[in-house]
């Protein structure tokens, strides 16, 4: 039951008529007091507390749309389902806010696109377990469907050839699109994968090892500064030595000294490097 009464707004002469709870009209009823409303919407001045009034209405009273759109939906399970209609509600306000009656459409059929376009744009944006360019994200589906033809046609996989033909792109867009394709799905390190003699086995069990070369950041970055404090013919050994590769009796001869004696000199450096690192630690 629908309580009618009229509100004088600002200067116009037309009453707007008021539904004490606009959600629970019935959709047939919403139909034709939603085109009252956007007539009014049309010659009221935004901003005003009428124009906020005749919008929210709008919105309160055309709800079913998004329920009825997010239908559509529902095999994604009820936990997803507040959050699609919170999205469709984005697409019922903005086919309001882009309606015009001079289009001589029902709102209906106007807005469910929009509905469904944003619940769509909701799915196609964060339902990737991995953020690609949205490019890659359309181009996946244009894959997918892609490699599904050629696959009837042709009786096995498709190479990326014949799909950038059939999908007019290049090879090298075909193939970043695959490798983005890995991204949509991911799993957990947590996750079951079978069963050992030990009982169940996870995923983190069988993939990653530790890298040695980690171990080193930390000296390499307590090295630094104490390479810095060599005099200059210190820190050039160091460097032919360790990273020219230089043999001592190369650095020797580059030197004009003996190889005995760029031997001390190593000897003498590394043990200095050597001490200053135990310090640090």
């Amino acid at each position: 039951m629908v309580l009618m009464k009229t509100l004088a707004a600002d200067t116009q002469t037309t009453a707007l008529p008021d539904a004490t709870d606009p959600s629970q009209v019935a959709p047939q009823d919403a139909r034709q007091l939603s085109r009252v409303f956007f007539e009014q919407l049309a010659v009221l001045e935004e901003g005003t507390a009428e124009y906020s009034y005749a919008r929210n209405t709008l919105i309160e009273m055309n709800m079913s749309l998004v329920r009825f759109a997010a239908g559509r939906f529902r095999s994604r399970g009820p936990e997803e389902m507040e959050d699609i209609v919170q999205v469709g509600m984005i697409g019922l306000i903005k086919a309001i806010d882009r309606f015009e009656l001079s289009r001589e459409t029902e709102f209906t059929s106007f807005a469910i696109p929009y509905i469904v376009g944003e619940i769509k744009r909701f799915f196609r944006d964060t339902t990737w377990a991995v953020h690609v360019p949205r490019r890659l994200q359309e181009a996946r589906v244009q894959l997918a469907r892609a490699s599904e033809e050629l696959r009837s046609r042709l009786g096995r996989t498709p190479s990326d050839k014949e799909l950038s033909e059939l999908m007019s792109l290049p090879e090298d867009e075909v193939r970043e699109a695959r490798l983005a394709a890995n991204g949509y799905n991911s799993a957990s390190l947590d996750a079951t994968i079978g069963g050992s003699e030990d009982g169940e086995a996870a995923l983190q069990d069988f993939i990653g090892a530790e890298d040695a070369a980690l171990e080193l950041v930390e000296d390499f970055h307590a090295l630094a500064p104490l390479i810095a404090e060599l005099d200059e013919r210190d820190r050039h050994i160091i460097h032919m030595r360790f990273v020219e590769e230089l043999t001592q009796a190369q650095i020797g001869e580059r030197l004009g000294v003996s190889q005995m004696h760029v031997s001390r000199l190593l000897s003498r450096t590394l043990a200095r490097l050597r001490e200053g690192m135990l310090t640090t630690s």
